[in-house]
């Protein structure tokens, strides 16, 4: 569903992503791992027009979307749930759900009711801004305000950051819930690792701009290589 081909990226002279290749499937979760400022959170924002990519391509179901606009990425069905969660808080939560409605590629602005079916506690909030919720309750505003654009992927950048470890476990559980039995393809940028290797199908570590090595879940789980490649 997703491909990214050879990636590079930065800000300005310097160069971030050096050659990024990934692929993923439909019902896939591919968590993304690596230090702090190795190119994860740039990835994201190229993948999602917010950096031009200098080279490579991004493909999605076999559509060309390198170098095209944020909405039309959105359109064509990518989600973005940035890092810090971006909502909009003195709007309401039932305006932040409706904004991201309107990324849906058919052009209907409505809330999907499987969105209250997966965050019942927004349904209790619709008329609360999203700026009073709790930082828990604004993470899941922020996935449900990417699901309602009805994407075929969603990118998830450090979903557990700055989150209590009961809502961690919840969003952990989301994931799963939203992938099974679904087409929906989940990238997954998180430093939390019981989050990503219990969320994940499979995973990548990247360092220096570049993937480093891939695998299944369990094969992270070695405390060798968790030291090679994240320990501090």
């Amino acid at each position: 569903m997703l491909r990214i081909e050879g990636i590079e990226a930065g800000y300005g002279s310097v160069r971030v992503l050096r050659g990024v290749a990934l692929a993923l499937g439909p019902g896939e979760v591919l968590a993304l791992l690596g230090r702090n400022g190795v190119g994860k959170t740039t990835l994201m924002r190229a993948l999602m027009g917010l950096i031009p990519p200098s080279a490579g391509r991004v493909m999605l179901d076999g559509v060309d979307l390198t170098g095209a606009p944020p909405y039309r990425i959105a359109r064509h069905g990518i989600g973005y749930v940035p890092q810090g969660r971006r909502i909009f808080p003195k709007l309401t939560v039932r305006e932040n759900l409706t904004i991201g409605a309107r990324a849906r590629a058919d052009g209907r602005a409505e809330i999907p009711d499987r969105i209250f079916e997966f965050f019942p506690i927004l349904k209790e909030r619709l008329a609360q801004p999203g700026g009073t919720l709790s930082g828990g309750q604004q993470q899941i505003l922020a996935i449900a305000r990417a699901l309602c654009g009805d994407p075929k992927v969603l990118l998830l950048d450090e979903p557990s950051e700055g989150i209590q470890p009961d809502i961690v476990h919840q969003i952990g559980e989301i994931i799963r819930r939203l992938v099974a039995g679904s087409e929906l393809a989940v990238l997954l940028v998180e430093q939390n690792l019981d989050l990503g290797l219990g969320a994940a199908t499979h995973c990548v570590i990247m360092e220096k701009g570049a993937i480093v090595r891939e695998g299944r879940p369990k094969e992270f789980q070695d405390e060798k290589i968790l030291q090679e490649y994240l320990a501090i």
